[in-house]
C-alpha cells in the first residue's frame, strides 16, 4: 500500500483505485480499509481511497495513545489530502468514519464536496458504547480465522440474520492477523486506553452543531435497521435539522451495514450525484 507521512511523523497507509469522483472511505473505530472491500465492486465512476488510521491497518501505532481521538484523526486527512493534492472529496464515514467526517464539515468545509453517514449521527446510544468497550482492545477468545468467523456469525446473528458464514470469514480476516501464537488485533490494542480516559474525562460533547455544519453539503445516512448505535429517533431529527437529507434504512443489518446492500448503494448514488 502506499504511504505519506503524518506532520508528526507517523506513517500512514493509504489505497487508490478507480477513476472519476473522488471518494474517501473512513472506516470505524477499530477497523481499516480492508472493510471497504465489500463496497469497492460497486463504486464504477469513483475514484476510491481509502486510508488506515494511525494504530490502525498497516499504519504505525502512535507512541502516544492519547493522539487516537477524533480530531487528531481528522488532522490526518487533510494532510493525506494535501498529499494527494487534493481540493475537496466526499466523504463516506462508517461509524468513526462519520465522527471525523461531521468535524471536518465544522472546521475544514471548504475541503467537502459530499457526506455520506454509514450508522452513525450526532447521538451515540450508551448502550452501544457499553458494547464497545466489552471487545476494543482485546484479543478475541478464537485462536483461528475459521474459529473467529464462527463466533462473529453466532454473536452478530440477532442484528444481522443471514449473513452468511463466507462473509464473517472475509470480516474475521479484515480484523484480525493469525499467527503462529493465536490471533493478533489489526490495530493497537492502546485505542482502549484512549477510549476508557476519553470516557472518564466527563460527559459527551454536543455533536448537533457538528451534524448542522453538513446543512450546505449534500448529506446522507444510511441505518441498519437492527442499529443500537444510532437510533431510528435519532435518524428523524437528523432530516428536521437537514431539510435536504437523504437516508435510508437497512433491513438485517446492525452497526454497520456492509455498504454492498441496495438500499446503501442507493444512499451513496444520490448523494454523489448532487455534486
Amino acid at each position: 500500500m502506499p504511504q505519506f507521512t503524518t506532520s508528526d511523523g507517523l506513517r500512514l497507509t493509504y489505497e487508490d483505485t478507480g477513476s472519476g469522483k473522488p471518494l474517501l472511505c473512513l472506516a470505524g473505530l477499530t477497523r481499516n480499509s480492508r472493510e471497504f472491500s465489500f463496497f469497492t465492486p460497486y463504486a464504477n465512476g469513483l475514484r476510491v481511497f481509502t486510508m488506515d488510521y494511525r494504530g490502525r491497518g498497516d499504519s504505525d501505532f502512535d507512541p502516544d495513545y492519547r493522539n487516537y481521538s477524533v480530531p487528531r484523526e481528522a488532522q490526518d486527512v487533510i494532510e493525506l489530502l494535501d498529499h494527494l493534492k487534493l481540493d475537496r472529496v466526499s466523504i463516506l464515514g462508517t461509524s468513526r468514519g462519520g465522527l471525523i467526517a461531521m468535524t471536518l464539515a465544522a472546521i475544514r468545509p471548504e475541503r467537502l464536496s459530499a457526506v455520506i453517514l454509514n450508522d452513525v449521527g450526532p447521538v451515540i446510544e450508551p448502550s452501544a458504547i457499553g458494547r464497545i468497550m466489552d471487545y476494543v482492545g482485546k484479543a478475541p477468545a478464537a485462536t483461528t480465522l475459521e474459529q473467529a468467523a464462527f463466533a462473529l456469525k453466532q454473536a452478530m446473528e440477532p442484528q444481522f440474520p443471514g449473513v452468511s458464514i463466507e462473509t464473517w470469514r472475509k470480516q474475521a480476516a479484515f480484523q484480525y492477523e493469525e499467527t503462529g501464537t493465536g490471533l493478533r488485533l489489526r490495530y493497537d490494542p492502546a485505542l482502549r486506553t484512549a477510549l476508557q480516559e476519553q470516557i472518564a474525562a466527563g460527559p459527551p460533547a454536543d455533536l448537533w452543531p457538528l451534524f448542522e455544519a453538513l446543512n450546505l453539503l449534500p448529506t446522507g445516512v444510511i441505518r441498519g435497521a437492527n442499529s443500537d448505535l444510532l437510533s431510528a429517533e435519532t435518524l428523524a431529527e437528523m432530516h428536521q435539522h437537514h431539510a435536504r437529507l437523504i437516508s435510508a434504512e437497512v433491513p438485517d443489518r446492525g452497526h454497520v451495514p456492509f455498504l454492498d446492500e441496495p438500499q446503501s448503494i442507493t444512499v451513496i448514488r444520490k448523494v454523489l450525484d448532487l455534486i
